[in-house]
C-alpha cells in the first residue's frame, strides 16, 4: 500500500463485477485507489463456499492477501425475504442457477412471491478487510419490501424489485448518489472508510 500523502493509497476490492466496482469507487472517493482483481492480475475463480455472507467475504479477502500480497477487502451481499424464510440470502447471486443471471433471479423471486401479502425484505452487506495481520468486518443493512413488478433501469441485481423503507421508488429508480446514501453497501463501506481513516 502506498503511504505517500500526495497519492491515493492502494487497496484491492476482491471483485470483477463492474457495477460493484463503480459503486465502491464512487463511495470511497479520491483518498483510495481501489483496484479490481483483474488489475492485479488475478483471474482466479475464487470459491464462495461458506454458509454465511461473512464467511464468503473473508474467503475472498484472505485469498487475495495470501496469494497476491495486497491489502484487500471483499464483500458478500444477500437479499433476505421474510416470507421466504430468508431466501435467497447467501445464494442471492445464483438464486436461479450458477449463471449469476440477474433477470432470471428476479423472475424467480417475483414468481415465488406471487400472492404473498408479507413482502418485507432486507439487503445485508458484509465487508471483510484483511490488512497486514488484521481482519475486520463491517456490516450494512437496509430494510424494505419486494415490489410486485420490476421498476427502474438503474442499479443492478435485485434493485428493480426492491423498494427501501420510507421510499416510493425502487433502488433502480434512484441515481447512484441517492442509492449509495442509504444502501446496504454504502453503509458498510462508510464503516470501512471510517476505520481506514484512523490508520
Amino acid at each position: 500500500m502506498k503511504v505517500n500523502e500526495n497519492t491515493p493509497r492502494e487497496i484491492v476490492f476482491a471483485t470483477n463485477n463492474p457495477h460493484k466496482l463503480h459503486e465502491i469507487r464512487e463511495i470511497m472517493g479520491d483518498c483510495w485507489s481501489v483496484l479490481s482483481l483483474a488489475e492485479i492480475g488475478c483471474h482466479d475463480d475464487i470459491p464462495e463456499t461458506a454458509a454465511t455472507l461473512q464467511g464468503n467475504a473473508e474467503i475472498k479477502a484472505r485469498y487475495v492477501r495470501e496469494r497476491y500480497g495486497y491489502d484487500c477487502f471483499a464483500d458478500d451481499t444477500g437479499l433476505l425475504v421474510d416470507e421466504l424464510d430468508g431466501a435467497p440470502g447467501v445464494y442471492s447471486a445464483r438464486y436461479a442457477g450458477e449463471a449469476h443471471d440477474s433477470e432470471a433471479n428476479m423472475a424467480l423471486l417475483l414468481e415465488n412471491m406471487k400472492g404473498k401479502q408479507n413482502r418485507k425484505a432486507h439487503f445485508s452487506t458484509v465487508i471483510c478487510l484483511v490488512m497486514g495481520g488484521e481482519t475486520k468486518f463491517f456490516e450494512g443493512r437496509v430494510d424494505g419490501e419486494i415490489t410486485e413488478e420490476r421498476s427502474g433501469a438503474s442499479g443492478f441485481g435485485y434493485d428493480p424489485v426492491f423498494r427501501p423503507q420510507g421510499e416510493d421508488r425502487t433502488f433502480a429508480e434512484m441515481t447512484d448518489g441517492e442509492k449509495n446514501a442509504i444502501s446496504h453497501r454504502g453503509r458498510a463501506t462508510r464503516k470501512l472508510i471510517d476505520y481506514l481513516s484512523t490508520l
